[in-house]
C-alpha cells in the first residue's frame, strides 16, 4: 500500500480546508508542527507522528505531475500538497488518504493515487500507535540504525522531493547512509541517482526471485548488521568477494531509446554583476531550440526558468553551496542538476545535463561543437564531457542494467589549455587533431573521440587523452 498521498488542486488550500483535512482523525487527534512550521503532523495520543503534511507548493511548470506521478493535474499553475503516512500503520495510510481527499474536494482538484483517497469519512484512530522513538523523531525515516536511515517509497518515480532531500541531509549530518526501499515497478529520477550511489547508501528493490537487490548495480542484498548489504557468492574469497547479481536486473531489452548526457563545469570570478545559469541556458537552447522550462530546489521543479532567481538564491546561501534541478518541456525530456559553490577559484557551476530520444529521433550531435564554443567563449567553461548511452527517453532510471555511455567529445577550457606546458593540449595521441574554439590567441580545445558509439572503445580513447593531458 502507498505511504504517500498527494493532493493536486486548482486553488491554494485555505486554512479552513487544511483544518478540515487535519480533522480526518476526529477532533481528538493531536497536531504539532516541525521544520519551522513547514510540516504539520497528525499524531497518536502519545505525540508520535502518524502523518506528516508538507506545506502546499505552487507548481508553475507543465509536465511535472505527469513525469513524477503519471497523474493528470489541473492546468498550471496548481498546488501540490504531500501527506506521508507512517509505515506499517494502516490507520495512518487511511488518514493520509482522507486528508488528501478532503483537500482535493475543497480546493478543486484530485488526489494521487486515486484509490488511496476514496473516503471523506473520519478515520477512527482510537488506540492507534505510531512508530516509537528514535525513528519518530524523523518522520521521513522508517528504520533507523547506527549505520543507515531507511525510507520506504511506493510511488512511480522516487524524486528528490523536499522531504527526501531533508532525510538525505540529516543522514549525512549523522554520518549515516540513506537506503531507499521500493517495489519492482518504481524508477528513480536522475536527480536521486547520484545520492544513492555511494556506500552505504543504496536503492533497494524488492524482488520475488531474489528478495532484494541494488537497483543501480544488481547486487543481491540482505538485511544484515543493521543495513542492506550485498550477499557473498558461495565461491567468494577475501581476495575476490563476489556478489550474485539479481536475475531481474539482467533482463535488458533494447528499445532503441537513447540519452545524450553532458557534464560540464564553469568557473566565474566572484562579482556583484555575475548572473548564473547562462551556460546551462545556452547549451539547452543550442541542443533543443528552446530554454529550460523550469527549476526548483527540489522535485517537482515548481518555478519558471529564471537565471536571476537562481543567482539570488545562490547569493543568499553563500558561502554554503546551492543545489537545484532544472527541467525541460514535456515534448523534449530534459533534466539537469546544478551545484553552485564558492571556492578559491571563484564561483563554480557543476552541471549534469541529459536529454532523451526515442527510436525515431536523432540526438543533435552535430550541434555539439557550436554549443561547446558558446560555453568556452562566453561562459568561462573549464571542461565538458559528452556521452551517448542506451537509456530511456523519459530519463527515468529503471532497476535494470543500463550500459555506460560512450564518450563522444571532451572539451578543455581556454584557461586550462593556456596553463598546459609544451603545447600538450594541441598534440594528443588521438587519430583526429583537436578543434580550436574561440580566439586563436586563447582557444579552448574540442576533442572528438573516434570510438564507435555501438561499443565501449571510446572510453579507451578518452583514458588515453586524459593521461596525455595530465602528462602521464
Amino acid at each position: 500500500m502507498t505511504k504517500d498521498v498527494i493532493a493536486l488542486t486548482r486553488r491554494m488550500p485555505t486554512p479552513g480546508a487544511v483544518l478540515t483535512g487535519l480533522l480526518s482523525g476526529g477532533p481528538d487527534t493531536l497536531v504539532d508542527t516541525t521544520g519551522e512550521g513547514a510540516v504539520v503532523r497528525l499524531c497518536d495520543d502519545e505525540g508520535r507522528p502518524l502523518v506528516a503534511i508538507e506545506a502546499p507548493l505552487l507548481v508553475q511548470v507543465a509536465g511535472e505531475a505527469e513525469r513524477l506521478l503519471g497523474a493528470a493535474p489541473p492546468p498550471v499553475p496548481y498546488w501540490w500538497t504531500e501527506a506521508r503516512a507512517t509505515t506499517g500503520v494502516a490507520h495512518a495510510e487511511r488518514l493520509a488518504g482522507t486528508f488528501a481527499a478532503r483537500l482535493a474536494a475543497l480546493a478543486d482538484g484530485s488526489a494521487w493515487p486515486p484509490e488511496a483517497a476514496h473516503s471523506l469519512a473520519v478515520v477512527n484512530t482510537e488506540g492507534v500507535r505510531a512508530t516509537p522513538a528514535p525513528a519518530a523523531e524523523q518522520p521521513t525515516v522508517d528504520v533507523l540504525t547506527d549505520k543507515v536511515a531507511v525510507v520506504i517509497q511506493d510511488r512511480p518515480v522516487v524524486a528528490m522531493t523536499a522531504w527526501l532531500s531533508d532525510a538525505y541531509r540529516a543522514a549525512a549530518t549523522a554520518e549515516l547512509g540513506l537506503q531507499v526501499v521500493t517495489p519492482p515497478g518504481t524508477t528513480l529520477s536522475p536527480a536521486v541517482r547520484d545520492s544513492l550511489s555511494t556506500w552505504p547508501s543504496r536503492w533497494v528493490v524488492r524482488d520475488e526471485r531474489d528478495g532484494y537487490y541494488d537497483g543501480l548495480t544488481g547486487a543481491v542484498l540482505r538485511w544484515q548488521d543493521g543495513m542492506f548489504a550485498p550477499v557473498a557468492s558461495a565461491d567468494a574469497t577475501a581476495d575476490d568477494p563476489r556478489t550474485p547479481v539479481a536475475a531481474t536486473y539482467q533482463e535488458v531489452v533494447d528499445s532503441g531509446e537513447r540519452q545524450l548526457a553532458v557534464t560540464f563545469r564553469t568557473v566565474h570570478p566572484a562579482d556583484d554583476r555575475l548572473v548564473l545559469g547562462g551556460a546551462l541556458e545556452a547549451i539547452w537552447r543550442e541542443l533543443t531550440g528552446a530554454p529550460p522550462a523550469g527549476w526548483g530546489t527540489a522535485e517537482p521543479a515548481n518555478l519558471p526558468w529564471s537565471q536571476r532567481q537562481i543567482t539570488d538564491l545562490a547569493r543568499e546561501r553563500a558561502p554554503e553551496p546551492t543545489w537545484c534541478v532544472v527541467v525541460g518541456s514535456p515534448d523534449r525530456p530534459g533534466l539537469a542538476t546544478v551545484r553552485i559553490s564558492r571556492t578559491t577559484s571563484g564561483v563554480e557551476e557543476d552541471v549534469t545535463l541529459m536529454f532523451g530520444y526515442g527510436p525515431g529521433e536523432e540526438p543533435p550531435v552535430d550541434a555539439l561543437p557550436r554549443a561547446a564554443e558558446l560555453l568556452a567563449t562566453r561562459h568561462r567553461l573549464q571542461s565538458m564531457l559528452v556521452q551517448l548511452r542506451k537509456a530511456r527517453r523519459d530519463l527515468a532510471v529503471p532497476p535494470r542494467f543500463e550500459g555506460p555511455g560512450v564518450p563522444l567529445a571532451f572539451v578543455l577550457g581556454a584557461d586550462e589549455v593556456r596553463q598546459m606546458p609544451d603545447d600538450r593540449a594541441r598534440h594528443t595521441p588521438l587519430s583526429e587533431p583537436p578543434v580550436p574554439l574561440g580566439p586563436k590567441t586563447h582557444p579552448a580545445m574540442y576533442y572528438r573521440l573516434p570510438g564507435d558509439p555501438s561499443d565501449l572503445s571510446g572510453w579507451q580513447d578518452f583514458e588515453r587523452l586524459v593521461r596525455h593531458l595530465k602528462g602521464e
